[in-house]
């Protein structure tokens, strides 16, 4: 005989009949095991860990070098609307030859002379004892300097990029003179030359009294003796015999040093009273808050280490002491010239783009990074140099970046963090913090201070790879 079916109601019963206390309910009545609050933002902070701290009493640093009658050569900057690419004045006292110069409709008159030319990638931009007959900025682009070997092939001894200037060595001796170039100059890539006419620098010398006095007074700064690095020279005799006279010399200092303020990153961490008073077990509120405030700090200060433009390692690095990629991406090729421009290099700094980046050229040509454990962590080395990750390197929209090299140390003559420490209320070196009070409102506050800098003891203590390119290459 046929069943009857179970009723749709008795059904639905049974099916959700309980036999035992549900989890959800059990978790009411048991203890939770809690983390202290995480933050994603905290990372490895390299700079911070391997750079010397020097205490600086009194908040400043004074470098005291060797007097240097060498001018450097800076870049010019240049400012881009549209298609349209124009030199910034101020900035064509990177030049040697107008180093100081302080005329304003000077140095507005002469970028305004400055004719926009494009270049295509292979195009010869000068050539090797061909007579210098402008000034050129590169605006946009890579240029390759070209000069002859030995047994008379073509090689790339160097290269120009953005704000790099050529030709204004013939108006180094104080007139303008037809000069030959001294290598050639091919283009790597499209671009945007900035070129000044010598005649049009010759009309304006004429007529301007200042421009005169500035490169009478740049020749002379030339004439005085240096060593190879621009130093003022200290007279030695050697290999001599008998009774010969020996030159009298002393070291002469730079009359104007550098100095280093201490910089400093703060903030109020704010914790109401009632927080402070009853929430504190099983962690304490304030210490927690204070912890994730600390750390947010020291990135911030690791930040400012590289990028502030006062202080920072990328903006204060020597123009002499920064070489772009060859071909794009950073090659070992390219790793090799950065080290070999100073004795002692103690670490490389990169993005970790740009060590990825590194790593697929090395696997491309058949070679690899050793390794090795530093402070618990797994690092790349190059050369047995360490290559230390940091995401405050910047990467432009171009997707480049640079590397940084640095030897590191008083003793060596390299670069050193700033600190002064001894602080009141101290949390740690050169990190205080200040209780300010408690307001009408009951909100307690901290002032939460680090105070630090950086400095580049000489100009060789830190090089830079610049124009990293990390596209990966199509396959």
């Amino acid at each position: 005989m046929p069943t009857d079916p179970m009723p749709q109601d008795l059904l639905l019963d049974s099916q959700d009949s309980q036999l035992s206390l549900s989890t959800a309910a059990a978790r009411n009545l048991a203890t939770t095991t809690k983390t202290v609050p995480q933050m994603q933002g905290i990372t490895s902070r390299w700079l911070l860990r391997k750079l010397p701290w020097v205490q600086v009493s009194g908040g400043t640093y004074r470098v005291n070098r060797r007097l240097s009658h060498a001018v450097g050569r800076g870049r010019v900057a240049v400012d881009q609307a549209g298609e349209d690419i124009r030199i910034l004045a101020p900035t064509l006292t990177e030049l040697p030859v107008l180093r100081g110069l302080a005329d304003d409709a000077l140095l507005a008159e002469l970028a305004a002379r400055f004719a926009q030319r494009r270049f295509a990638a292979g195009e010869q931009l000068a050539e090797a004892g061909q007579p210098v007959t402008e000034i050129l900025v590169v605006g946009h682009g890579k240029v390759a300097k070209v000069g002859t070997g030995k047994y008379g092939e073509t090689t790339v001894i160097g290269s120009f990029a953005g704000g790099d200037h050529l030709g204004d060595e013939a108006v180094a001796g104080g007139v303008v003179d037809s000069v030959p170039w001294a290598y050639g100059a091919r283009a790597t890539t499209s671009g945007v030359l900035l070129a000044l006419p010598l005649s049009a620098f010759q009309e304006l010398l004429d007529r301007s009294e200042t421009l005169r006095t500035q490169l009478a007074s740049h020749s002379t700064r030339r004439a005085k003796p240096t060593n190879k690095k621009g130093e003022a020279e200290i007279s030695l005799s050697a290999g001599h015999e008998g009774e010969a006279g020996l030159p009298g010399t002393f070291v002469d200092y730079e009359l104007d040093p550098r100095e280093y303020q201490l910089s400093v990153a703060q903030t109020v961490l704010r914790v109401h009273s009632r927080v402070a008073d009853l929430y504190n077990d099983p962690m304490n509120q304030t210490e927690q808050q204070l912890r994730l405030t600390v750390e947010a700090l020291k990135e911030r200060q690791e930040h400012e280490l590289l990028n502030n433009a006062q202080f920072g390692l990328l903006a204060n690095a020597a123009n002499d002491q920064r070489i772009h990629t060859h071909s794009g991406p950073p090659t070992p090729d390219d790793m090799d010239e950065l080290l070999s421009m100073r004795r002692s290099t103690k670490f490389f700094l990169a993005h970790p783009k740009a060590i990825a980046a590194f790593g697929r050229e090395c696997t491309k040509r058949g070679v690899y990074p050793t390794s090795g454990t530093v402070d618990g962590n797994r690092v790349f080395a190059w050369r047995d140099v360490p290559i230390y990750p940091c995401s405050k390197i910047p990467v432009t929209s171009g997707h480049t970046t640079s590397i940084l090299a640095m030897r590191t140390g008083e003793d060596e003559q390299g670069v050193v963090g700033l600190q002064q420490t001894g602080l009141p209320d101290e949390l740690e070196p050169s990190l205080n913090v200040r209780f300010m009070g408690i307001d009408d409102k009951a909100i307690i506050s901290y002032l939460v201070s680090a105070y630090y800098s950086a400095a580049i003891l000489v100009p060789d203590a830190l090089g830079v790879l610049e124009n990293v390119e990390l596209d990966r290459p199509r396959g």
